[in-house]
C-alpha cells in the first residue's frame, strides 16, 4: 500500500488562491455583469490616472495583444476608455469609466470582506503573520 503524502505548500497556495480568487468572482458577477476571471488582470494592474497598454501588459506579464483584447472586451463593455496621454498625444491611456470605478469598488469591497473573514479565522495576528509571510515569498521568489 502506497503511503500518501501530504499536499505540497505549493499546491495549498494555489488552491486557497482559487478559492478566494472564487469569492472576488462571485463579487464582481453580481456587481459587475460580463466581467469574467481574466479582466482581474486589467484590474488589478490598472494605475489610478491611466494606464498605456505596453505598461499595463509588462505589469500582468502578458503580451500586447493578450491585454490588449482584454481591454477592447472591457471598453465594449464601459468599463474602460481609451483617452489621449497628455504626455504623448500619440499614445492612448486607458482609464476606468464611472462604471468601471463602481466595479472596482465593488472588487475592493469583495477584497475586504475576504479579509475579514480571514481575520476571524485566523486571528489578528494570524492575518498579520499570514501577511507578513506570504510579503516574504513574494520578495524571495
Amino acid at each position: 500500500m502506497a503511503a500518501t503524502h501530504p499536499p505540497h505548500v505549493v499546491a495549498l497556495l494555489y488552491e486557497a488562491f482559487l478559492r478566494l480568487q472564487g469569492v472576488v468572482e462571485d463579487a464582481a458577477r453580481t456587481h459587475a455583469p460580463g466581467i469574467r476571471p481574466a479582466h482581474q488582470a486589467v484590474f488589478f494592474h490598472m494605475e489610478h490616472d491611466g494606464i498605456r497598454l505596453s505598461r499595463l501588459a509588462a505589469k500582468a506579464q502578458m503580451t500586447a495583444q493578450a491585454m490588449g483584447a482584454l481591454v477592447d472586451d472591457l471598453e465594449r463593455l464601459g468599463y474602460l476608455r481609451r483617452v489621449p496621454d497628455p504626455a504623448d498625444r500619440r499614445a492612448k491611456l486607458i482609464v476606468f469609466t464611472a462604471r468601471g470605478d463602481a466595479a472596482l469598488r465593488a472588487g475592493y469591497a469583495a477584497i475586504d470582506e475576504v479579509e475579514r473573514r480571514l481575520a476571524a479565522m485566523l486571528g489578528e495576528d494570524g492575518l498579520a503573520e499570514l501577511n507578513a509571510t506570504l510579503t516574504r515569498v513574494i520578495k524571495e521568489f
